[in-house]
């Protein structure tokens, strides 16, 4: 997850940049455009949490409250006058009501579905974050071997995940225990064992 914050004076420099939802732009767009995103933030806070924090946090709340709290995180450390967020639920008012909870001073907040579409500073967020992610999967196939984007969807990404719990009889370390796609290989794996007992 990243905030971008940027001076307002700044943003047509950001239009200027052809910066986009990071989903609309290729790798090789999302590496090349990133020193001019970073040039233009006064700050860029980049967060991630962990597999296990994740599982550990999800035994007391859902995974839309641990980005809520993440989210939260990031704008006390930034403090900024205005923030724009894209919203990760549909209801837009409630999810602007726990953002501003407990946020501890006051600024204009600003919650939309697609804000990374509509607002260059969401935009350059969404580039910075999947360009950190791009490098953390790279990492993970050097380190793991690891084939796929890490996407639920990606054929890959399961396989590979079959083939290593049917290997080790667990997880590699970077995967969330909680996520449905490996409670989905683990009860696949399980009923298997039943039916050849």
């Amino acid at each position: 997850m990243c905030g971008y914050v940027i001076e307002e004076k700044n943003i047509r420099h950001l239009r200027k940049t052809g910066v986009r939802d990071s989903k609309m732009m290729t790798a090789k767009q999302r590496e090349s455009i990133l020193p001019e995103l970073e040039k233009l933030a006064l700050d860029v806070s980049l967060s991630s949490i962990s597999a296990q924090d994740i599982d550990r946090l999800r035994t007391k709340t859902n995974l839309n409250r641990i980005e809520i709290e993440t989210m939260k995180a990031i704008i006390k450390i930034t403090e900024p006058d205005m923030v724009i967020i894209d919203a990760i639920e549909a209801n837009v008012d409630g999810f602007h009501r726990k953002i501003k909870t407990g946020l501890g001073f006051d600024c204009k907040i600003i919650c939309e579905n697609f804000a990374d579409k509509n607002h260059p500073p969401v935009s350059a967020a969404s580039v910075i974050a999947k360009v950190n992610r791009d490098k953390e999967i790279e990492r993970l196939r050097q380190r793991y071997g690891f084939r796929g984007t890490g996407y639920s969807s990606d054929p890959a990404t399961i396989k590979f995940l079959r083939e290593w719990f049917s290997s080790n009889g667990s997880f590699p370390d970077f995967v969330r225990s909680s996520w449905i796609t490996a409670r989905t290989i683990k009860a696949e794996k399980e009923q298997k064992k039943l039916i050849e007992f």
